[in-house]
């Protein structure tokens, strides 16, 4: 069973998982995973309202479900390919049959900004949608627009997820992956 805690609809959390937290607001949705499938599977509800220009932040430690996230994602968006981390390659390129792509990039090996203006973010965007794994390790490089996804290890296979909406079209996938979880906008 998927749960959801909404700002709007009100607070929904699994018992024992995580202590009562303040309502959110409209731009933040908190989700508890209980499995690496619910994490994929939460992706390829996101992942289907996906468009170019649309740029997903994934931020999380080691082991959290960031590329567990980003396979939904790609599934959900259609990719015809197989979805691994690009951590040695910093981007991987993924393509549907009708030849969009979609690009995944691992910041985890970027040291700094500067480095990171060398992925051209902006040509990539124009291309397709743009998922990053330790997005915040590119800092002000990364567009002002995105949808931030802060996964956080609970206990076990279990993960809390934050969604932060920052700009209108973020808003949007917010409300699309909010609508498909627990059936409220």
């Amino acid at each position: 069973m998927e749960v959801a805690r909404v700002g709007a609809g009100g607070r929904f959390r699994p018992a024992g998982i995580m202590p009562s937290m303040p309502i959110l607001d409209e731009r933040t949705l908190e989700f508890f995973s209980r499995s690496p499938e619910q994490t994929r599977r939460v992706g390829m509800r996101l992942g289907g309202s996906l468009q170019p220009g649309d740029v997903i932040c994934l931020q999380g430690e080691l082991g959290t479900g960031k590329t567990t996230l980003a396979q939904g994602l790609a599934e959900g968006w259609g990719a015809a390919d197989d979805v691994s981390s690009p951590t040695f390659v910093l981007v991987n390129i993924y393509r549907r049959p009708d030849g969009s792509e979609m690009f995944h990039v691992d910041a985890y090996r970027i040291d700094s900004p500067r480095e990171a203006e060398e992925l051209d973010l902006d040509a990539l965007m124009e291309r397709g949608p743009v998922i990053i794994e330790w997005a915040e390790r590119m800092g002000s490089v990364v567009p002002a627009e995105r949808l931030w996804i802060n996964l956080e290890h609970v206990e076990d296979e279990h993960r809390r997820l934050v969604f932060r909406a920052d700009g209108p079209r973020s808003k949007e996938l917010l409300e699309a992956v909010r609508a498909s979880m627990v059936g409220a906008r």
